[in-house]
């Protein structure tokens, strides 16, 4: 049976990230939804406090653009190598009671063409005349686009793969069109880890992010 998903104080949550050898900024998590079955804790911490992103953006922050990064952190305590399949992850949003969506992880480059293009959204659109955007409009790809790209992808999951008894963490990025609302009833959904040695999938993961988002 699935554990249910926990909210943990930040205390608590960064003591075991720096038992892994990783360290966080103590304004970056106050409050962490965690989910852990067969080994693998995952924990997520969605940035809805703009201070958050000035360390690591300092030019062009993703939360103006209406993006918001989430903080992922997969914690591996058994004794396999566990494969991410980080583009199956989703963001499960409700528009409505009838209508809900799964937001697919922006790639670096489609994060930075959102940054940069912000006036392709139209602020005044209706909820219900969504859908959210698989992608970003192309724009032109110039040293500035570079330096953009570049800090998003070092912010990012650097590896799929978490060894036996390590932690692999960073950010995922999700266009919300600035409805930042919309993540208190939020759910990541982390469908596919493989035990590596035994070609063996894990339960899924589903996190609910409302608490973590209230904070």
């Amino acid at each position: 049976m699935r554990k249910l998903t926990f909210i943990l104080p930040f205390l608590g949550a960064s003591l075991v990230v720096a038992q892994q050898g990783t360290s966080q900024q103590p304004s970056s998590l106050k409050t962490t939804s965690l989910e852990s079955h067969e080994g693998m804790t995952i924990t997520a911490r969605p940035w809805t406090d703009p201070s958050l992103y000035k360390e690591k953006f300092a030019k062009k922050s993703p939360y103006a653009a209406g993006i918001v990064a989430v903080h992922v952190v997969f914690r591996n305590d058994s004794d396999d190598s566990l494969k991410i399949n980080l583009e199956r992850i989703r963001l499960n949003v409700a528009l409505s009671e009838e209508d809900h969506q799964a937001l697919n992880p922006l790639s670096p480059e489609e994060a930075t063409d959102v940054i940069l293009n912000p006036g392709a959204k139209d602020p005044t659109q209706i909820r219900k005349k969504l859908p959210f955007p698989t992608g970003a409009p192309k724009i032109g790809r110039d040293k500035h686009w570079t330096e953009i790209e570049k800090s998003i992808e070092a912010a990012g999951i650097q590896s799929s793969v978490a060894a036996p008894h390590s932690t692999v963490q960073g950010l995922l990025y999700f266009d919300l069109r600035s409805q930042f609302e919309l993540l208190s009833s939020a759910h990541l959904y982390v469908p596919e880890i493989v035990v590596i040695e035994k070609n063996r999938g894990l339960l899924y993961f589903e996190i609910d992010l409302s608490r973590a988002a209230e904070h």
